[in-house]
């Protein structure tokens, strides 16, 4: 019997916090019709989807904290991330689809890339749903306590308002000093 997991990342473009990776194993009762790209989705649709995913779904989250995405770089911290979703499933899956055009590496899985695979294939589209919703909440705790760089709206990326913060109240230890522009203003 074929059991399909699919699995994506979040987070790899902000400027702070882990990366989050998700793998997903639909179960048939899903309706698949309702599954999009993350991206595509609004803030509620996107939360209202992750716990219906949950719900019919084994599902697992992997992270690569900002150590290790300082020490192998975010595109190996991706894969670190995804290599650990795909490990925590509860149920080993016989084929793993990855969004994107690389996969990490992992002894004794069937994976293989698709490109635009969280708009063509729907356990990656749940992937990326519950990968999003995650790291979210977990960035919008993260604002609560670093005022004034706005993470809970823009949650880490470059945006004008985060830019400004950050020349105004400096680095905080949540921000990836590795990645431009953070680099420069050490």
């Amino acid at each position: 019997m074929k059991i399909i997991a699919g699995v994506d990342e979040v987070g790899r473009g902000s400027l702070i916090g882990p990366v989050y990776a998700s793998a997903v194993i639909l179960k048939k009762s899903i309706n698949s019709k309702l599954l999009k790209d993350s991206k595509s989705l609004s803030k509620k649709k996107r939360e209202y989807l992750c716990t219906y995913i949950k719900k019919n779904s084994t599902w697992s989250i992997g992270k690569a904290s900002v150590k290790e995405i300082e020490k192998l770089n975010i595109l190996q911290a991706s894969l670190l991330a995804m290599k650990r979703a795909i490990k925590k499933l509860k149920k080993k899956p016989t084929h793993v689809l990855i969004d994107g055009n690389k996969t990490p590496e992992l002894e004794n899985y069937n994976l293989k890339s698709v490109i635009k695979g969280d708009k063509k294939i729907p356990s990656i589209s749940a992937a990326s749903i519950i990968a999003k919703v995650s790291r979210d909440k977990f960035i919008t705790t993260l604002s609560k306590k670093n005022k004034g760089y706005d993470w809970d709206k823009n949650f880490g990326y470059g945006t004008k308002q985060h830019l400004k913060a950050l020349k105004k109240l400096g680095i905080t230890k949540h921000h990836r000093k590795t990645f431009s522009p953070i680099s420069k203003i050490n």
